[in-house]
């Protein structure tokens, strides 16, 4: 009795279907707004993507000339680093390694990292660094870069660079440390990084990201090298986009285009510091985030080796040297008398034969008692001559044989003129009449 004094019924019991009405209703009123607010929400990118095209069209050459000169300004001095006492060349790239993976680990801008190494090597330049400093000034280096190009979210702290330290130095020596990098460079951070440059070459071009990352494995390869230490960010970048589209088979820039005016010894320089990159960089560009581009890089090495190799190990091929025909003998030419010894009127010269010593001697004895005998019977001596010719060398010889020659060479001629052969043929005849 309670649960059925207690029951109530339901209100929309028999109005189910005009509540079901009034739901769609409410729900096609939501879609429509929310439809009406991603259009304003396109437009908006829309009017935003115009203006930023139309600003940077009209401001382009006076932020790239900004570029330039900064990038001049904010150049390290390599001779000075030289000097240094304790730090040497040989540990740079044991702290780059480091500095590329908390790079890495901290998922911060690529040009938080070469702005990074431009303050650290602008600070090696003006102050003496110890050896156990030198990881100090790099994660100072570092912190600086971020605070000023990444988000706050993504700026490491100090506890996290003590972690990654090992615990080596304490906490106020990083804030230590960043102060005295600022006051030494000036308070002047904005140094203009390659992979600016690079955005600003491939502003105009279709969005290949294969190239782009091809090119920062090329400029990251560079920083642990002394001899683009002190190369204008611009020219680094240039090069390294030509050498990335030489490599990827990319069609290069027109020569109106700014990108296309890169220095050719710097690419060469470039091209003779890949066969060995650091492991560190080789397997952060081997990750499918930059297209495997280390992998793309270490195949194309392979294949110019081995061509190069193959190259080597081909012995070169002799080419038979052919005689060519001189112009005189191209067509129908006089048939030329064979080069052997021409007949004589008394009979043919008999070629001498040398014999031994006795026998030369019994020959002369011989000869000379017959010509002795025969003397004496005819009055005069001589030698007897060979046997006359033939029929048909002395009909070869006389001047009727000459006269159907020239004849038949004429009748040759005429039917030349009337019916021109083709070259090839030509061939062929000129060697049919060698062979007569």
């Amino acid at each position: 009795m309670d649960y059925h004094r207690n029951y109530r019924p339901c209100p929309t019991f028999f109005v189910e279907e005009e509540y079901g009405m009034e739901s769609r209703i409410r729900q096609e009123r939501q879609a429509k707004q929310e439809h009406a607010k991603q259009m304003a929400r396109e437009r908006q990118y829309v009017m935003a993507d115009e203006l930023s095209n139309l600003t940077s069209e009209q401001l382009r050459d006076d932020v790239l000339s900004h570029m330039l000169e900064m990038d001049n300004q904010t150049l390290p001095d390599v001779e000075s680093i030289d000097i240094q006492t304790e730090i040497q060349w040989f540990m740079r790239p044991y702290l780059l390694d480091f500095l590329i993976e908390a790079h890495t680990a901290f998922q911060l801008l690529p040009s938080t990292l070469f702005l990074a190494i431009n303050l650290l090597d602008r600070y090696c330049s003006k102050r003496v660094v110890y050896k156990r400093h030198y990881q100090l000034v790099g994660c100072a280096a570092l912190l600086i870069a971020a605070k000023y190009n990444d988000k706050k979210d993504r700026v490491p702290t100090i506890k996290e660079l003590k972690s990654m330290c090992c615990s080596l130095y304490d906490d106020d020596m990083f804030t230590q440390m960043e102060w005295h990098v600022l006051q030494t460079l000036g308070w002047s951070i904005g140094h203009p990084t390659v992979d600016a440059f690079l955005q600003h070459a491939v502003l105009d071009d279709a969005y290949d990201p294969e190239v782009e990352h091809m090119a920062l494995y090329i400029l990251e390869i560079a920083l642990f090298h002394r001899d683009f230490v002190a190369k204008l960010s611009s020219e680094l970048a240039r090069a390294a986009l030509a050498l990335s589209r030489c490599i990827l088979n990319r069609p290069q820039p027109r020569h109106t285009h700014w990108s296309s005016q890169y220095d050719s010894m710097t690419l060469v320089a470039l091209s003779q510091q890949l066969h060995q990159p650091s492991t560190v960089v080789a397997r952060k560009y081997a990750s499918a985030h930059y297209s495997r581009v280390s992998k793309v890089m270490e195949h194309f090495l392979n294949r110019q080796a081995s061509l190069a190799t193959y190259a080597r190990c081909t012995p070169p091929v002799e080419t038979p040297i052919e005689s060519k025909p001189y112009n005189g003998e191209i067509g129908l030419a006089t048939p030329q008398k064979s080069q052997q010894l021409t007949a004589i009127p008394h009979g043919y010269l008999t070629p001498p034969i040398t014999p031994d010593n006795e026998a030369l001697v019994h020959a002369h004895a011989q000869m000379a008692n017959h010509d002795m005998s025969r003397g004496m019977a005819t009055g005069h001596h001589g030698c007897s001559p060979s046997p006359a010719p033939s029929a048909e060398m002395q009909y070869m010889n006389s001047e009727a044989y000459q006269q159907q020659q020239e004849a038949m060479y004429m009748a040759q001629q005429a039917a030349l003129q009337q019916f021109p052969l083709a070259p090839t043929h030509m061939g062929m005849c000129q060697t049919y009449q060698g062979g007569m």
